[in-house]
């Protein structure tokens, strides 16, 4: 609800209402026999309606209503009391009454109108609050959005949009109205008139970068690149220092085999303060990719990996990710430790440290931080069996045989793991000269692998 001016006009109800049924009764007047009587039951009854109202004793209040009412019927801010208080008591159908019965009784009264239509909204009774909305429209121009809105809820789009374009027309576009557009086309499927709009606000607004980049992300959506990336160039030719449109433009750079741009682009990209960091990353995460397919443009990926501000563990992760792929395990070691300084109980980057520790043969920091790991996940089987290895390998088997025989019994449905665990136990029991303990978790180790 919009204008909520009556709640100033609540807040300070004490000295406003008397003011209000002044016009009805004057409790300043000389009293005259019996008529003195009523307005001082009058005055009487409504303080009381107030302040219970104000204590929330709504039954009470609209009892004292009913009483003024019952001394004076004239008066519309009665019944404007009266409907909210029953609204709190959830009487809804006698809520509409009172106040239809206040706007009846003072049509003009933008406050007696806006309650009426808020209590429409409220029961989502559509119908009945586009017609209280549009009573209220000459009071306040807000109020056409709320119409607008209403259209959108009853399904009557072009009345909406029609609407909304003689809003954009008087005062500009705005993202709420916006929202609402989009809305709209998105539900009716009217693709080609979002367009149309678009196109027409970039030719009559030249000068406004947000048209251009609305259009790029529309025709991209419809598939229509060509245009999407001729409106690109003509953002970027209106507005040389413009940095949103190479988030289009380093795609379209590459679709077009114009690497050079392209890059050129991305680093502009992640070189901005306006860019968002998850779309930067989803630019640099692209490129990652496309180095992985044209390694000779590695240097640029490096390049563009120091200017990153380094506080983006995503980012971090995804070039850890890339390293590995290429089999660089130093490299990918290297930025997997960095994202890990960022986010230090994340499970998997925690997972793929030790791995690396283990595949580089840095047992001793594989053993140190697998002690650490530990107490953070004391019920992962893979943190025990890393641990295991590297004590076998700095020849620790005792330790190594305590650490395989705990994590043995969290592994659940995984025969690739528990194959690991016993070869890594016949190792132990090997260096510990237990033979026969070895064999059989040899044996075992064979067995899981028959079977399989």
């Amino acid at each position: 609800m919009k204008h909520k001016i009556y709640i100033l006009f609540l807040a300070f109800g004490m000295l406003i209402f008397p003011h209000i049924i002044y016009a009805q009764v004057d409790f300043n007047k000389k009293h005259d026999d019996d008529l003195g009587d009523v307005e001082d039951k009058f005055q009487e009854f409504f303080y009381e309606a107030l302040k219970q109202k104000g204590i929330e004793n709504y039954d009470r209040s609209v009892e004292s209503l009913l009483k003024c009412i019952a001394l004076d019927n004239s008066v519309p801010v009665l019944y404007y009391e009266l409907g909210k208080n029953y609204n709190k008591l959830k009487n809804y159908g006698a809520a509409e009454e009172a106040l239809k019965k206040a706007v009846s009784k003072a049509p003009d009264n933008e406050w007696f109108l806006d309650e009426l239509y808020g209590f429409y909204t409220s029961q989502n009774d559509y119908d009945k609050a586009i017609k209280a909305v549009k009573q209220l429209v000459k009071y306040h121009p807000d109020y056409k959005e709320d119409l607008a809105s209403l259209y959108l809820r009853t399904k009557k789009y072009d009345d909406a949009l029609a609407l909304l374009d003689a809003l954009d027309s008087e005062f500009g576009v705005s993202v709420s109205r916006d929202a609402m557009r989009n809305r709209i086309y998105k539900e009716t499927g009217r693709k080609k008139d979002q367009i149309k709009n678009l196109e027409a606000r970039v030719e009559s607004h030249p000068n406004k970068e947000s048209n251009y980049l609305a259009l790029i992300f529309r025709y991209s959506e419809s598939n229509e690149k060509e245009k999407a990336f001729e409106t690109a160039k003509e953002l970027l030719k209106m507005n040389p220092n413009s940095q949103l449109v190479h988030l289009a433009l380093y795609k379209f750079y590459l679709d077009d085999n114009n690497t050079e741009k392209a890059i050129e682009s991305m680093k502009i990209v992640i070189k901005s303060n306006e860019i968002k960091p998850e779309s930067k990353l989803k630019v640099l995460t692209d490129f990652v990719k496309f180095v992985g397919n044209n390694p000779q443009y590695e240097a640029d990926l490096v390049e563009a990996t120091t200017i990153v501000n380094g506080n983006n563990s995503k980012t971090l992760t995804e070039l850890g990710q890339y390293y590995l792929t290429k089999k660089n395990k130093e490299k990918a070691l290297e930025y997997f430790e960095a994202a890990l300084k960022l986010e230090a109980n994340n499970f998997t980057l925690l997972r793929n440290v030790l791995l690396l520790y283990i595949d580089l043969k840095k047992y001793n920091l594989a053993k140190e931080k697998s002690n650490e790991v530990l107490q953070k996940y004391p019920s992962q089987p893979i943190f025990y069996l890393i641990q295991g290895v590297a004590l076998n390998q700095l020849n620790q088997p005792k330790k190594a045989v305590e650490a395989l025989e705990i994590g043995l019994d969290y592994i659940i449905d995984d025969t690739k793991m528990e194959t690991d665990f016993y070869s890594q136990l016949s190792k132990a029991y090997t260096l510990l000269n237990n033979t026969a303990k070895a064999k059989t978790f040899s044996d075992k180790v064979k067995q899981l692998e028959s079977s399989n």
